[in-house]
């Protein structure tokens, strides 16, 4: 009882949290096409801490954030662009997000503290714009009438975080069956629009099903100089307003084992939709749900690239079945070239050959 009590609080809380996103109304007119994220095959270069040391030769997309519901170039966020970086391994891919901004910290209260947002286009008819753009209201949305309308989304408040220590998915949720954090409140959430938005396995009755959240993040700020590692005691762990830049790092499988259209599934060599999302205390205000900056007005398109060596290298089809027929080719008429020439030679010595019948060799050996 203690579970669901604490799955149906985090699902409401959830919703609650999405009223300040009412905007129904038209999408904002966006310049310019779609910007594209690349995912190079790079296995073995990232680890997930929160620090950017590893991904120095890894190319950058750099994008301008406005707010999200008016995207109005004089009012970019002031720290500047934020820059995206990403790589895959075969089998996971890895998000680094970098933006500069004055170090702000308040241990338990998230909107006082920078968070940031990953969101990917799930149903073919999900669009940026309304997280999704299903018309519905909460009470009324459910998995048959927003279909299509799926996108998937990974939030991380880091007001319960410790810099540069894991968050995400772990057993305890996981085993609850729901994308929550309880830890770090790195969580993995799916919505129709901004008022139909739930933890990964949570949500109208019949969209309910087993989940558990795919995603794995850290965080850091370059004015942080402690790399032996914090504890929760040492919040704040910085100097409040401290110049610098914010790293958000991520990681979740290409593919995951959802099958209720609750999370994006990633294909190498297929292009994906995503958006990318910060909110900012500016000037030390909390920020409020709606109060976030978008690195675009449209999806920006993830490009997850086969390995480098594939371009390359195209090794033609059953080569070595090929060669292992030829072989046993070979062999079998080397057998019957063998067999033809012993006929052939046995033949020819038939009719000179002396044959002894065995009653003469035993008669011979008994004089004997």
């Amino acid at each position: 009882m203690t579970r669901l009590l604490v799955i149906l609080f985090a699902g409401a809380t959830l919703v609650v949290a999405t009223t300040a996103h009412e905007h129904h109304g038209e999408a904002p007119t966006c310049a310019g096409g779609s910007e594209h994220v690349l995912a190079e095959f790079r296995p073995g270069e990232v680890t997930v801490d929160g620090h950017n040391e590893d991904w120095e030769s890894v190319e950058a997309s750099e994008f301008a954030l406005l707010p999200a519901l008016d995207p109005d170039d004089d009012k970019a966020y002031s720290g500047g662009k934020i820059a995206v970086k990403a790589v895959h391994d075969g089998v996971n891919v890895f998000f680094l997000l970098q933006v500069d901004g004055a170090y702000a910290y308040t241990k338990g209260e998230s909107n006082k503290c920078p968070s940031v947002a990953l969101m990917f286009q799930v149903g073919e008819k999900a669009t940026f714009y309304n997280m999704g753009g299903c018309k519905d209201m909460p009470g009324s949305c459910t998995s048959k009438s927003c279909r299509g309308h799926e996108v998937d989304i990974m939030h991380f408040s880091i007001g319960n975080a410790i810099p540069g220590r894991l968050y995400g998915g772990n057993h305890i949720d996981n085993a609850a069956g729901n994308g929550n954090d309880r830890f770090g409140h790195l969580v993995d959430v799916y919505a129709w629009n901004p008022h139909c938005r739930y933890l990964d396995g949570v949500g109208p009755k019949e969209n309910n099903s087993n989940a558990q959240n795919d995603w794995h993040g850290a965080w850091w700020h370059s004015s942080l100089t402690f790399h032996s590692g914090f504890v929760d005691d040492d919040n704040p762990y910085g100097q409040q307003d401290e110049k610098g830049t914010y790293y958000f790092e991520f990681s979740r499988p290409l593919r995951t084992m959802d099958q209720f259209q609750q999370d994006a599934q990633f294909t190498i060599g297929r292009p994906s939709n995503m958006s990318v999302a910060l909110w900012y205390p500016d000037d030390g205000k909390a920020w409020s749900n709606s109060d976030h900056y978008s690195a675009s007005c449209n999806w920006l398109v993830l490009d997850i690239q086969p390995s480098s060596e594939a371009t390359y290298y195209r090794p033609a089809p059953n080569r070595s079945w090929d060669a292992a027929t030829g072989f046993a080719l070979l062999l079998s008429v080397v057998a019957i070239c063998m067999s033809i020439f012993v006929g052939y030679r046995f033949s020819r010595n038939r009719s000179t050959a002396q044959f002894t019948p065995l009653e003469q060799i035993q008669f011979a050996e008994e004089r004997h």
